[in-house]
């Protein structure tokens, strides 16, 4: 399903129809430009992943890392959207086994198919990890990442495919608290879940768990609860955040603090560098939104960046079996210099985008129009439009 866009000099648009209460059927307006930033932040894990395959050496790579090294934190803007994004397109009446269905076909085509990409490189490439059997059915539903040890499965990026599960499954009971939240809950709300965010990272740094637990779904939760809440702000019509550019300069500006926080802990890479962006994320994405809602200008709604966001989940779920293949034609951790790094990054990229469009028409498109295929009623008009936002 295609995102419309809206024009910067569009006529502004209200949200208040479509807060939690409005009408069930009516669809909420596009938000194209959080398509844009999805394709951003799939870049970011892209840059973390070769930065780690080790394409660059010498003072090549001392730039990557510092430009790309914090790259990680493109998952928990991932995490903040997907709350702000199905709280925003949730309708009153909404049964949880219709939701549950819709999130299996938006993401579970790609995942079987590129979980099973991975499984036959672990049989017929050497150096590939080869999951047992519980393994395997872990990653398959969704599970894996509740075991640390599992947690990278298959296709390892899918760990967070079984933080978003849980988030899934939590949904609905989320959706009906925040039908009953008024704009000082609304508030309360994110504000607790930042809170929550920062207990967990100090917790990280101190090792409480004995374990990491940036890939614990638990543990993930409140950037997803954050999201939510602040979609439920805007759609009563009491955001009042920043503009765009200055979330996005505070996005930034936490974004090149990761390595402060992380320098000298290189074991606790996750929730202490999502705490140095979380606020920058939880801003950017409301502040996006409204620009969409009122016509403002924004960079991330232009057609290229949109069609590029929709490549985005195809993009971000194969773009490592890519870089682990590669290994076998360059080598692992090559350290080149710095023209044959950049060659090479070029070529694992556009071998991605183009496997992620492959994917997308051939695989996501199709199963998810054949998942949520249903027969029309006979006796009844068609009421419902087909400008939907994307969930």
């Amino acid at each position: 399903m295609k995102t419309a866009t809206r024009a910067s000099g569009a006529p502004s648009v209200s949200a208040a129809p479509y807060a939690a209460g409005g009408s069930p059927s009516a669809p909420a307006p596009a938000l194209p430009s959080l398509t844009g930033l999805r394709w951003a932040a799939a870049l970011l894990v892209f840059g973390l992943h070769v930065n780690n395959f080790g394409y660059f050496g010498g003072d090549g790579a001392r730039i990557v890392t510092w430009g790309l090294g914090a790259g990680a934190a493109g998952v928990s803007f991932f995490f903040i959207l997907s709350g702000f994004v199905l709280t925003w397109s949730a309708r009153t009446g909404d049964r949880p086994l219709a939701f549950w269905r819709r999130r299996i076909a938006r993401i579970y085509p790609i995942h079987l198919v590129t979980a099973a990409i991975a499984l036959l490189m672990a049989c017929t490439l050497p150096r590939q990890p080869m999951p047992t059997l519980p393994q395997a059915l872990a990653n398959l539903a969704l599970v894996h990442s509740w075991w640390r040890q599992w947690w990278q499965t298959l296709d390892p990026v899918s760990w967070s495919l079984a933080c978003e599960a849980f988030f899934y499954a939590a949904f609905p009971l989320l959706a009906l608290l925040l039908r009953r939240l008024g704009p000082r809950g609304a508030a309360a709300l994110a504000a607790v879940s930042a809170l929550a965010v920062l207990v967990l990272a100090w917790a990280d740094v101190r090792n409480w768990a004995g374990q990491p637990l940036s890939s614990l779904p638990a543990a993930r939760l409140p950037e997803f609860v954050l999201g939510a809440a602040t979609a439920r702000l805007v759609l009563l019509g009491r955001w009042r955040g920043p503009g765009l550019e200055a979330s996005l300069a505070l996005a930034i500006i936490g974004y090149f603090l990761v390595p402060q926080v992380s320098a000298g802990h290189p074991a606790t890479v996750g929730l202490p560098d999502t705490a140095c962006t979380l606020a920058g994320f939880a801003l950017l994405i409301p502040a996006a939104a409204v620009a969409d809602l009122h016509g403002l200008p924004s960079l991330w709604r232009r057609p290229r960046l949109v069609r590029l966001g929709e490549l985005s989940f195809a993009f971000y779920m194969v773009h490592l079996l890519v870089l682990r293949a590669a290994t076998h034609l360059i080598g692992v951790r090559p350290r080149f210099d710095v023209p044959a790094g950049l060659a090479v990054t070029a070529g694992v990229f556009a071998v991605s985008l183009g496997l992620s469009w492959l994917l997308y028409e051939a695989v996501e498109r199709p199963a998810r129009a054949l998942l949520l295929r249903t027969r029309r009623p006979a006796r009844t008009a068609s009421t419902g439009g087909p400008g939907q936002v994307r969930r």
